[in-house]
């Protein structure tokens, strides 16, 4: 269950969560398994050699996020366990290590850099609004780094996010009449549009996980539409400036 919960805090699939509960389930004795895994909740019953059924529920409330070495680092230790399973000690071990670890902040900063500052200069940006739309990215990491947990609601948070990004994007280009707000602003916005999230649950749709994807593909586009909203409040609280 925890390796199950972790998984999904950093953007599995739900059918990969199923798959990786089922088998180490049946690598470690049980005759039967039935796991069903949505993005807000976890059931599995787990039958045993004697007969008997061990039934646990798991709520999630950690916001997933995406983490492809986390993601990847858990995925060999579920093939390895069900390979040749090892002692549980050493398992809780294992998974508390992989899911403390944290990614530098140095290149998360750097990446939120390159990407936000990269996107402008693809949709015909300058190399000015490549630049300052890099440090506004470095401005949305560090919303996301240290703001985000904070906020309940994913959805809020991103449209404050978005807003406070858009009014000060809209101030410069004031100030800078040389700068495009409507190219930064495209590169920045795409550091929190839900891309891999709509994947997903696109993915978990054509696998049959109907439940799942649905409630992940509202989400995305929720989150999607709160960003266009606090962007389009920002430049309408501007005077239209940009």
């Amino acid at each position: 269950m925890d390796i199950a919960e972790a998984l999904l805090a950093v953007g599995a699939e739900v059918n990969r969560v199923e798959d990786t509960l089922t088998r180490m389930g049946t690598a470690y004795g049980a005759v039967r398994m039935n796991a069903f895994v949505i993005t807000s909740s976890i059931v599995v019953t787990m039958t045993l050699p004697s007969g008997r059924d061990i039934t646990q529920t798991r709520r999630i409330l950690t916001p997933g996020g995406t983490d492809f070495t986390v993601l990847e680092a858990l995925n060999d230790l579920s093939r390895r366990c069900c390979a040749d399973p090892i002692p549980l000690d050493e398992l809780r071990r294992e998974v508390a290590q992989i899911t403390a670890e944290a990614p530098k902040p140095l290149l998360v900063y750097l990446g939120s850099a390159l990407a936000a500052g990269s996107c402008a200069l693809f949709f015909g940006g300058s190399m000015t609004d490549g630049l300052v739309a890099a440090l506004f990215g470095l401005v949305i990491c560090r919303l996301q780094r240290h703001f985000g947990p904070q906020c309940p609601n994913r959805l809020v948070f991103n449209l404050l996010s978005a807003l406070a990004v858009g009014i000060s994007i809209t101030l410069c280009a004031f100030f800078l009449p040389e700068l495009h707000a409507d190219k930064i602003l495209i590169g920045d916005i795409m550091l929190l549009i839900p891309g891999i999230m709509l994947t997903n649950s696109i993915r978990d749709i054509l696998l049959g996980d109907i439940i799942s994807g649905s409630l992940r593909l509202v989400e995305a586009i929720l989150m999607a539409a709160v960003l266009a909203l606090g962007m389009m409040a920002a430049i309408w609280l501007m005077g239209g400036i940009a």
